[in-house]
């Protein structure tokens, strides 16, 4: 087969090049999954938080697949100075696998109000962001985070 002419030779280049960066990519499939966000809701109760630099809550219900119930939240500041909370924290689906977030959290602690950010993460949770506002209102009961989250796409790490 002769090609003489130069748009159908233009559209045959640019078709091999689509089909070798997908192919790279791994698929259309896997780049448009890897960004998405939406709301975050997620529980977590703090029986074996004990307010010293690496305590930690567990959650116990999740809208987010890659935050598993049974993931912790890992505080590396005490609760108490200042009054509440201000810790950097590490969300760890507790799977083994190396899928952590990194953030800040505070707390209140008159109101049981404060705030999560997280701004990075490693294995699933790569490029995951989020802001979510943090309710433990009654103390004692469990505390609700509620939010948004997206997930920035990511080389893999």
């Amino acid at each position: 087969m002769k090609l003489k002419d130069p748009n159908t030779i233009v559209g045959l280049v640019l078709a091999g090049f689509v089909a070798l960066t997908l192919s790279l990519n791994g698929g259309l499939a896997s780049v448009s999954a890897a960004a998405q966000n939406g709301r975050l809701l997620l529980a977590k109760e703090c029986s074996q938080y004990t307010g010293v630099p690496g305590g930690f809550c567990t959650f116990t219900s999740t809208n987010l697949a890659q935050i598993r119930v049974g993931s912790r939240v890992y505080y590396s500041q005490a609760f108490g100075t200042p009054p509440g909370l201000d810790s950097n924290v590490v969300l760890d689906d507790m799977t083994g696998l190396g899928n952590r977030a990194v953030g800040r959290c505070t707390l209140d602690a008159q109101t049981f109000l404060g705030l999560c950010t997280f701004s990075d993460g490693t294995g699933e949770l790569a490029g995951f962001e989020a802001r979510v506002d943090v309710d433990c209102r009654p103390q004692g009961s469990p505390c609700t985070w509620d939010g948004t989250y997206s997930f920035r796409p990511l080389p893999r790490r």
